[in-house]
């Protein structure tokens, strides 16, 4: 029987996507490559458990589940977290950041200075510019400041994401039309905390890093995945969790927070035998997994 390996997660380096494996291991993902996996025969979806710890009774989880963690682990991971609002003593500086992911789509959001634009790549923001830099309680006053002023919210729900990622415009400066008019709005805003700093606009598309240009519009998405089920295709773009996989009967993206739980193995073929949800606006030990 081939090995079974457990995945940790799609992280964005420097070089683009990468598939992290429990373990260390990492697979670097490149446009054209083949991403083909099973899940093993008679296998269950296992709660990955919460910070570093696995899950003391080994809980099952839903196969539609992004998060792949019960209901303990889920209260355990988020009880230090900031975008939960449960730090309050973050001694590191953050960025105040606007966020667009297509026509209609803009959010707020902060994230620690030093992490640079990785949360940007990782919630699929196709561009974005940072709005200030300060203190995390004044990053957070700001963030509140916009989502009242402004009726920006600070989240977006990953189906919303997908759904108007298929209607780009094709110019860089149409993009950044709608951050670069939230900015000026937002730094005229007289009431920012004394202590963030307010930064210039410098809008960063990220189509070519995604590479979303030119590439077919996704038919639909992986529902979930299931025992004995097969994913294979060539990857054609990603952006945030989502791979974007060509196959016989067209692009279709995997949500890969969908594949953690699962023990995974090589696959025998390229077959997509998973559930897949048709999008409405669609036309017409191995030394590695991949």
């Amino acid at each position: 029987m081939a090995h079974a390996w457990k995945c940790s997660g799609l992280r964005w380096s420097a070089d683009g996507p990468v598939l992290v494996w429990d373990g260390g291991r990492r697979s670097a993902l490149t446009w054209g490559k083949r991403v083909a996996f099973e899940v093993a025969e008679g296998g269950a979806r296992v709660c990955v458990g919460a910070r570093g710890h696995a899950c003391p009774v080994g809980a099952a989880v839903p196969g539609r589940s992004t998060g792949a963690r019960c209901e303990e682990c889920a209260r355990l991971d988020r009880a230090h977290s900031v975008a939960a609002d449960t730090i309050a003593d973050d001694p590191r500086p953050y960025h105040v950041y606007l966020a667009w992911f297509g026509p209609g789509m803009v959010k707020v959001g902060i994230t620690a200075e030093e992490r640079g634009s990785a949360r940007l790549l990782e919630q699929g923001a196709v561009c974005f510019s940072w709005l200030g830099v300060g203190p995390l309680m004044a990053a957070r006053r700001t963030e509140e400041l916009l989502r009242a002023a402004l009726r920006v919210p600070d989240r977006i729900p990953y189906a919303e994401k997908r759904a108007v990622r298929a209607a780009l415009p094709e110019a860089a400066a149409d993009r950044a039309r709608e951050v670069a008019d939230l900015h000026e709005r937002a730094v005229a805003l007289p009431a920012w905390p004394e202590s963030l700093v307010r930064e210039p606009l410098r809008v960063v598309d990220h189509v070519g890093v995604f590479g979303l240009a030119d590439v077919p519009v996704a038919i639909g998405g992986v529902n979930e995945l299931v025992p004995g089920g097969a994913v294979g295709g060539e990857l054609v773009a990603a952006a945030g969790p989502d791979l974007h996989l060509a196959t016989g009967g067209g692009v279709v993206v995997l949500d890969t927070r969908l594949m953690t739980g699962w023990g995974l193995v090589p696959a025998t073929s390229d077959e997509l035998t998973v559930p897949v949800r048709q999008f409405k606006e669609a036309a017409g030990v191995q030394d590695g997994l991949f």
